[in-house]
């Protein structure tokens, strides 16, 4: 395919929303440019073979999906099939891990679940009350996220007040105290506060209530679901509705500088070791704002506490799943959720305040889950039926500060690190589960934040691309604006990094969109 040298629409990143964005920009009937400087489209939402000769295609990143609207896959026509797991979570007691609790969809035995694991059968309906406060927020917000931004006022005027004060103006900390007993549980709820998110349960901050309402208003339900396929499946079909749309994708395409003004950009790139030049219209940067602050040529923002990662991804095959050392919940049934290991809420506040004074957390908190439990359509056939699994781990609070100290932990310290942990509440050690490569490797892959800064090009490791914000306007002069606006008309933000990021969902890259078709008609 030759090169442009004029487009409408230049996309500098082929992840999952400039995907989307090139789809609706295309289909409008716009000239669409995708660059991607990686051989593949996808960004972190890719599958990749992680271990050389084993035939599973794993998640290596992003894993899971909630927010992406359902509306917004039904209008593109992906058909990728998402499976709803059937147990939400189990989380093993670690201080007796012959006990845990299955947060299942039953409410009599929900009831059964929470007097075995807490001795209080009336945790099970503080929890069926939490949540549906969160599920009435999640139905007033979601639908508003793929509109231009309100205002805060006219959002609290969608919500209860008693919700808004919970759950916006309070830190996270007091709801979850108030409204639960146990250590066990307010981990469990304290948990979708804190992913990739350095802060604890009472940062005056609110960072972790940020995040905490991200996690839980996904379609209005909060359900996180598994794209059959794996994310390669998704986005894989998103490639493949750009191009029928007409967008062309450009890989191993590397952007070196973007030269705007308020009437258009030139994009210079290297292609194939040919440099050359594409006049747009409009540039959407699918990239983090510090890379596209580079790019511009314009002061960028040093990485800090404050917008770097805090996370270690973990990916593993095993020969089996390890047994468990509670014998009233089955294997399948503990795994085929998020496991959630060593994460009660003093855990969580101790294993932070260890990582604020510069050490890994002891014992580590995290959370497990088995992909191939609910798919096994990303193993081979032999892998299938050998009674092969994947495991996806992810752990919080490992700051990317960690990993940039002047004395990091090692690769050997961050896998035994790991393995504790696991060891600490399952049933044998998990090392006698994991499976080898042809070569006698072990199956086991750790991802930290300067792994994902090396190969993604993020920053300090952000998942988010940078710290959440609320999803509406922020001043008055946001109000009726995308939240993917700069300081020029002819460049603006349609990755994780615009208002309303974070996550695989799409809403960037449709909102993106909006805008450039806003300014053109």
């Amino acid at each position: 395919m030759a090169t442009p040298t004029q487009a409408d629409v230049v996309i500098v990143g082929g992840g999952h929303n400039g995907l989307v964005a090139a789809c609706v920009l295309a289909r409008a009937g716009l000239d669409v440019v995708v660059l991607e400087r990686r051989r593949g489209v996808g960004g972190a939402a890719v599958s990749a073979e992680v271990f050389s000769g084993v035939p599973a295609r794993l998640s290596k990143y992003a894993y899971l999906v909630s927010l992406m609207p359902r509306w917004l896959m039904d209008d593109l026509g992906l058909r990728v099939p998402l499976v709803r797991r059937a147990v939400s979570s189990y989380t093993p007691c670690p201080d007796d891990p012959s006990k845990g609790l299955a947060v299942v969809r039953d409410p009599d035995a929900l009831g059964v679940q929470f007097l075995r694991a807490t001795g209080d059968r009336g945790e099970a309906e503080r929890w069926r009350a939490f949540y549906e406060r969160t599920t009435r927020i999640a139905r007033a917000i979601f639908p508003t996220l793929t509109e231009p931004l309100r205002s805060a006022a006219d959002m609290r005027r969608l919500c209860a007040d008693d919700d808004w004060r919970d759950f916006v103006e309070r830190p996270i900390g007091e709801v979850i105290e108030r409204s639960f007993c146990s250590d066990l549980t307010r981990g469990v709820v304290l948990t979708d506060a804190l992913i990739g998110t350095f802060a604890e349960a009472h940062d005056v901050s609110l960072r972790q209530n940020i995040c905490f309402l991200y996690h839980v208003i996904g379609n209005g339900t909060g359900d996180w679901d598994l794209p059959v396929g794996g994310m390669g499946a998704l986005t894989g079909q998103l490639a493949a509705r750009a191009t029928d749309f007409g967008a062309r994708l450009i890989t191993a395409a590397t952007v070196g500088r973007i030269d705007a003004d308020a009437a258009g950009a030139g994009v210079q790139v290297e292609i194939d070791g040919q440099h050359q030049q594409i006049q747009a219209r409009y540039v959407l940067a699918n990239c983090t704002p510090a890379t596209l602050a580079r790019l511009r040529g314009l002061p960028v923002e040093p990485v800090t506490a404050g917008n770097a990662g805090a996370q270690l991804k973990v990916n593993m095959l095993l020969q089996r799943l390890p047994r468990l050392r509670d014998r009233h919940t089955s294997i399948d049934q503990a795994f085929c959720g998020t496991f959630h290991v060593n994460e009660t809420a003093s855990q969580l506040q101790h294993a932070y305040e260890q990582a604020r004074a510069g050490s890994l957390p002891h014992p580590l908190p995290a959370e497990i889950y088995c992909h191939s439990l609910s798919d096994p359509t990303i193993l081979g056939p032999a892998l299938h039926a050998a009674g092969v699994h994947t495991l996806t781990m992810f752990v919080l609070h490992t700051p990317h500060a960690l990993f940039t100290s002047a004395s990091p932990p090692t690769r050997a310290e961050l896998r035994a690190a790991v393995l504790q942990t696991l060891d600490s509440v399952l049933g044998e050690p998990i090392a006698d589960c994991i499976l080898r490569m042809p070569d006698g490797r072990e199956c086991l892959e750790i991802n930290t934040t300067v792994d994902l800064e090396q190969t993604l090009a993020i920053p300090g490791g952000n998942i988010f691309h940078t710290p959440l914000e609320w999803p509406w306007a922020l001043s008055e002069t946001e109000v009726g604006q995308w939240g993917v606006e700069t300081d020029l008309p002819s460049v603006a933000i349609c990755g994780s990094g615009a208002r309303r990021g974070g996550g695989v969902s799409g809403i960037p890259g449709h909102n993106a969109a909006q805008y450039v078709l806003g300014h053109m008609r």
